[in-house]
């Protein structure tokens, strides 16, 4: 007979908002602002001069407000129902929502200026150059000046600086491709670096220097001091062009190190990394897809109408409308692949499912199952339900999963049999 013990965090908001989540809803609204003022100069202007090109323009720039205010919209939501219970997980997924709905969006606009391109490829009709172009011009100015304002300042790219010297290093001297940010470090000997190593193995620190360098003659040892002040001592052994810790390292891989070379010493500071796309905000990223997507286009028809224009190239338009499509249609695919991923709850991170198994089944227990999905930007749940083969409680293993990155929301279940007393408290 088993006896089981199953305990969920203490209660706590769940409130999964990424990062600078009203700080990007601020610029979203002055975005539709501008957009919408926009909007309203083109279709005025036109039906006051009688340019049917510029009405259409400004229509066209309603639709780009629409998807800008569908994303809005989701950011506010969001902030507002944030502690509302009703929502079991929180309101962090309704930024993937409007980034899903805007990626549809972006499919059917792609498929209509491809179904225009066609048509007009087919069945060419006059183009008033002196109108057309100013007017692209001037969308191209509107669409780079939004999109400055939704990603200023704010660091779209989804690498992870720590502050402390890392560099990203897949050559280290012998070919070897540790999957990891390394550390170099100068010795009298040449100079060395250092990653730890975890792609599908248990992890450990790999060393290994540059080609001329003979630090392979030399004394190696690491020594990590965690926070607790707690010390555990690292022996290297010589691989096939590189050296490897004969230990495992426990989770968390945050500490301090010292790396010794013979008789020298050298500090260094490693930090837990979130290897997935967890803090990306996929309602930022599809307002930026749309005002990006439309620059694009705007490039391509402007290039289009001045190759018309001076050479004759009728042609040309419709073509530049072709790959304005295919672009923008290459974008929407992946944006609804993220965000349809998110949506249905599939794992977002197997390397931080591998990290779960190698962290509770260290000791020899074995995970029997394990549930992680996306609660919102950053933010990630997991259920993990564990075979345990020791009388340790449910509070020891939470205090060892929190400390892996991303995870925000924790549910424990512990099964063990019934003749391994429970710890006592």
């Amino acid at each position: 007979m088993d006896n089981q013990q199953t305990r969920r965090a203490p209660a706590h908001d769940h409130v999964f908002l990424g990062e600078g989540h009203e700080r990007n809803e601020r610029r979203t609204w002055f975005v539709i602002v501008l957009c919408g003022i926009m909007m309203m100069i083109e279709i005025v202007g036109g039906l006051l001069y009688g340019s049917i090109a510029l009405v259409a323009d400004g229509l066209h720039m309603s639709t780009h407000a629409g998807a800008l205010l569908l994303a809005a919209l989701a950011y506010t939501y969001s902030r507002k129902y944030a502690h509302d219970d009703r929502f079991g997980f929180g309101t962090g997924k309704f930024g993937d929502l409007a980034g899903f709905t805007s990626a549809i969006v972006l499919v059917m606009i792609a498929l209509l200026i491809g179904y225009e391109s066609v048509s007009r490829f087919l069945a060419p009709v006059p183009i008033h150059f002196g109108e057309a172009i100013p007017i692209a011009v001037l969308g191209l100015c509107v669409n780079l000046a939004s999109a400055w304002l939704l990603s200023g300042g704010h660091d779209h790219h989804h690498g992870h600086g720590h502050g402390h010297g890392h560099e990203n290093s897949h050559d280290d001297g012998e070919g070897e491709d540790h999957g990891e940010e390394a550390q170099r470090i100068d010795t009298p000997s040449g100079q060395i670096s250092i990653a730890i190593f975890e792609d599908g193995v248990p992890p450990r620190f790999r060393l290994s220097g540059l080609a001329s360098s003979p630090v392979g003659d030399l004394d190696l040892q690491i020594e990590t001091i965690r926070p607790d002040g707690r010390r555990q001592s690292f022996a290297m052994a010589a691989r096939d062009g590189y050296w490897e810790s004969r230990d495992e390292i426990p989770e968390p891989h945050a500490f301090a190190a010292k790396v010794m070379v013979g008789a020298a010493a050298y500090d260094l500071t490693f930090e837990e990394h979130d290897h997935g796309d967890h803090s990306r905000d996929n309602n930022m990223r599809a307002a930026v897809i749309h005002v990006i997507a439309d620059a694009a286009v705007s490039v391509l028809v402007i290039v289009g109408l001045f190759l018309a224009k001076v050479f004759g190239w009728l042609w040309m338009d419709p073509i530049a409308g072709l790959i304005g499509a295919v672009v923008i249609m290459s974008w929407s695919y992946g944006l609804v692949r993220d965000t349809g991923a998110i949506l249905l709850d599939m794992n977002p991170d197997r390397r931080l499912a591998a990290r779960v198994r190698q962290t509770v089944e260290a000791e020899g227990d074995h995970v029997d199952d394990l549930h992680i999905w996306r609660l919102g930007p950053g933010h990630l749940g997991a259920i993990v339900s564990i075979d345990a083969a020791s009388a340790h409680d449910v509070d020891y293993y939470r205090k060892r999963l929190q400390q892996l990155p991303s995870i925000s929301h924790l549910t424990v279940e512990v099964r063990r049999s019934a003749s391994i007393a429970p710890a006592s408290s």
